[in-house]
């Protein structure tokens, strides 16, 4: 099965504004109690919205929420987020969820350390970005766990350099 890097998923985190707390546990939201703004946005689901799970319900309205408060240039990326997740496979897709239920089963300061760490590998330059990737899939299974273990002790800030190990597909 094609794995999805890391960053792929914490990505995917911060762009679906997943959180435990974002979860409905009770009844739905009614059409009539969202803005007319929300409405609009969430037009086509109007006559369907009712057979909607609460959940869904409740994450569409928040979705629409923090649309409309959202400058154009931030909903051109979320739209391109989007887009991305959308050009996923299936599989793809569901080692995400997967990845981001281990995520959100992680304590607040890890799940804090991580995003931290994603943040400063999105301000790198795009040329470092590369090298790290390329240095990231060059090493091997083991090699990838004990960086990751270096990590967590706070030891190293980049993958070493490592043989080249040949691509199994694991522990993307």
């Amino acid at each position: 099965m094609n794995r999805v890097r890391p960053i792929a998923v914490l990505l995917a985190c911060l762009l679906l504004g997943t959180s435990p707390a974002s979860r409905a546990d009770g009844p739905g939201v009614a059409w009539q109690s969202l803005t007319p703004e929300q409405q609009q946005l969430l037009g086509p689901l109007a006559e369907r919205w009712d057979q909607l799970p609460p959940e869904r319900q409740a994450r569409l309205a928040a979705g629409a929420r923090r649309w409309a408060g959202m400058t154009p240039e931030q909903r051109a990326r979320a739209g391109d987020r989007l887009q991305r997740w959308q050009d996923l496979t299936p599989e793809q897709r569901a080692d995400m969820r997967q990845q981001m239920r281990r995520f959100e089963q992680l304590p607040p300061q890890e799940q804090e350390r991580l995003r931290e760490n994603f943040e400063r590998f999105r301000k790198l330059p795009p040329e470092e970005r590369r090298a790290l990737r390329q240095r990231w899939e060059q090493m091997t299974p083991e090699q990838r766990r004990e960086w990751r273990d270096e990590q967590r002790r706070g030891r190293t800030a980049a993958p070493p350099a490592g043989k080249k190990a040949p691509k199994s597909g694991a522990d993307r």
